[in-house]
């Protein structure tokens, strides 16, 4: 069995589809958009061949994100190098995007960073 792919709702589908293209060399299909329900959506495809649908649409109900929430809490890249780890980290901080852990190896050994993305939504930078 193979995970085909997760979804995420969000605001701004431009802004996160463009997060996730500079950032994790994501690359969007054609945006789907269906009429009657006002559904928006990217399907982004990284090299391994995993994907996220990112989709929005009117009235989405906003749910306060809390690092201890139940559910979904984070989506992990393997970047392929604790030099890489440091320098993805190093430039989303540089370019205004809030870090959570720096760079270090955890007591399960991955060396990871944590970032948010444009949404709060958490994402881990492991080598």
């Amino acid at each position: 069995m193979k995970l085909n792919h997760i979804a995420l709702y969000v605001n701004d589908l431009e802004k996160m589809k463009a997060f996730y293209e500079k950032y994790f060399a994501a690359k969007a299909n054609k945006m789907y958009h269906n009429p009657n329900t006002g559904l928006k959506t990217y399907f982004l495809e990284f090299d391994n061949g995993a994907r996220i649908e990112i989709m929005t649409k009117e009235k989405l109900n906003a749910v306060a994100k809390e690092l201890n929430n139940l559910g979904y809490i984070h989506i992990a890249f393997s970047v392929g190098g604790k030099s890489k780890v440091d320098e993805l980290t190093k430039q989303l901080e540089n370019d205004g995007y809030k870090r959570i852990s720096k760079p270090r190896t955890t007591g399960d050994g991955y060396y990871e960073s944590c970032i948010l993305d444009p949404e709060n939504n958490q994402i881990e930078i492991v080598e």
